[in-house]
């Protein structure tokens, strides 16, 4: 077995202080290399252990000898008449990556601003959630990605930009393929090492994480600060369960409920996500429940236009049509914005992510 084909177990990319510490001890390199390789790894990020030059020759050796760092440029891109750029890479999880005919892939994407720029990035291969008017849902599910799989595609998102001079990464959104609940454990691993002093020091507050609403969203308002999305897309339980079959299992009733024992008053956000649909769930009937649903709760709502995708014969919602609901609930107390539309003729806009990059 070759550096390349080592298993998950010997990437260092995803690895917290304390284990790079037992890894350097390991290869009998001293305790406080663990906090060397820390460095390297997530503030340097190099892509090489002879890059690791306060590390000794011996100790590189070894540790290339037993491990890999993780890295791994996308294997295509696509880039949107509005700048947005849309990338594909191959995952390296070994609960994913096979054989060469079962190899999958996922895909992110970067959305420059005038004074940012914003990176979507995926949680996993494929999704199990099935909401009817996702196109990602489509693919099906297909494994978690590791916290190496997740970090790699921010790190190398990050590396393109600075050498194209474009902006550099400000803020995380992960709503690209999969739900991040449902990868609860990789997911709160990569953000402790973007958020932690030892790794990337990002601010939580640069970070949003999407759900549906599964249980497992209590453990990460309980173990990050990240910001939270949920997607809710109607406020009626049996109209909601139409379009989500999560619904039927964890109810937005109940998701609401439990966001409500917490505080988001302070810095920490929580957002619902909306896409409109003309006559399905743009009423004033809608918005008033919205309304009733959310009240006691300090939160925004996204609203999001609709992208045609495979499944779903909804019509979108128009510009006047979402304006109104928009301000109705603005006029009635819940901060409501619409989300402005990026990279729809590359199948990167919201929900359109099928890993098109890859056919």
């Amino acid at each position: 077995m070759t550096s390349d084909q080592l298993p998950m177990t010997h990437v260092l990319l995803g690895k917290t202080l304390t284990e790079l510490q037992d890894i350097a001890l390991s290869v009998g390199l001293p305790k406080f290399a663990g906090k060397q390789l820390a460095q390297w790894l997530y503030v340097q990020r190099v892509t090489s252990f002879d890059a690791m030059t306060n590390i000794s020759l011996k100790g590189r050796q070894a540790l290339q000898a037993n491990y890999v760092i993780g890295r791994h440029a996308p294997v295509r891109e696509a880039v949107s008449a509005d700048g947005t750029r849309k990338y594909l890479f191959e995952v390296q999880s070994d609960k994913v990556q096979g054989t060469k005919e079962t190899t999958q892939f996922i895909e992110s994407v970067y959305i420059p601003e005038e004074d940012r720029a914003t990176l979507c990035v995926s949680s996993q291969a494929g999704c199990k959630m099935g909401c009817r008017f996702c196109m990602t849902g489509t693919l099906g599910f297909h494994g978690h990605l590791s916290p190496a799989d997740i970090l790699n595609q921010i790190f190398e998102t990050d590396q393109l930009a600075l050498a194209r001079q474009q902006a550099p990464l400000s803020n995380l959104v992960l709503m690209g393929e999969g739900e991040p609940m449902d990868n609860i454990d990789s997911v709160l691993r990569a953000l402790d090492i973007m958020t932690a002093d030892y790794g990337c020091a990002w601010s939580p507050k640069r970070i949003t994480v999407s759900t549906v609403g599964i249980p497992a969203m209590k453990r990460f308002i309980e173990e990050s600060e990240c910001h939270l999305a949920v997607s809710m897309h109607n406020p009626f339980a049996v109209e909601r369960s139409e379009i989500m079959p999560t619904e039927k299992m964890y109810s937005i009733t109940k998701v609401v409920e439990l966001l409500k024992q917490y505080d988001w008053s302070h810095q920490r956000r929580v957002s619902f996500e909306y896409i409109c649909w003309h006559g399905v769930n743009d009423s004033i009937r809608h918005a008033k429940e919205l309304i009733r649903l959310l009240k006691g709760l300090d939160c925004r709502i996204n609203l999001i236009r609709f992208h045609e995708g495979v499944g779903c014969k909804f019509p979108a919602s128009d510009e006047k049509k979402m304006e109104c609901f928009r301000d109705y609930l603005t006029d009635n107390g819940i901060t409501t914005t619409i989300r402005r539309s990026r990279g729809e003729d590359i199948l990167a806009a919201c929900g359109m992510l099928v890993n098109a990059l890859n056919n």
